[in-house]
């Protein structure tokens, strides 16, 4: 999976779900990608490379890490509960898509019960 297609994977994602919102609060290099005001998912290219960061359940996120090269520590956020992804052939569009949704949710789930715009715990489709 190149930059682009990373990118577009994973704003299309973002895009469906419920009450999301995108600005560039830490200038025009990184899009932020926010549920009720909580960041989900950042997009930059800072680094001379495409990256899309990623909330994840430690163990989980740990995992991931383990079994896809081009998956790392979260840039710039807390290594523990947070991932990157960078372009490479070990990822598609599908684990993208699965990934920002995993990303939503863990943040929807800390969200007050009445500004929670779907319930967590309910599996959805990646479709929407």
């Amino acid at each position: 999976m190149d930059g682009e297609a990373l990118f577009e994977a994973a704003a299309a994602r973002a895009g469906e779900l419920p009450a999301t919102s995108v600005g560039i609060p830490f200038g025009p290099n990184w899009d932020v990608w926010k549920v009720r005001g909580k960041v989900f998912m950042l997009q930059t290219e800072v680094t001379g490379v495409a990256m899309v960061t990623l909330k994840a359940d430690p163990s989980d996120g740990f995992a991931l890490r383990e079994m896809y090269p081009d998956i790392s520590p979260g840039y710039h956020m807390n290594k523990r509960h947070w991932i990157s992804l960078t372009a490479g052939p070990s990822l598609n569009e599908n684990l993208v898509r699965e990934l920002v949704t995993e990303s939503y949710l863990l943040v929807v789930e800390k969200l007050p019960r009445a500004q929670r715009p779907i319930d967590p715990s309910v599996k959805f489709s990646s479709k929407f």
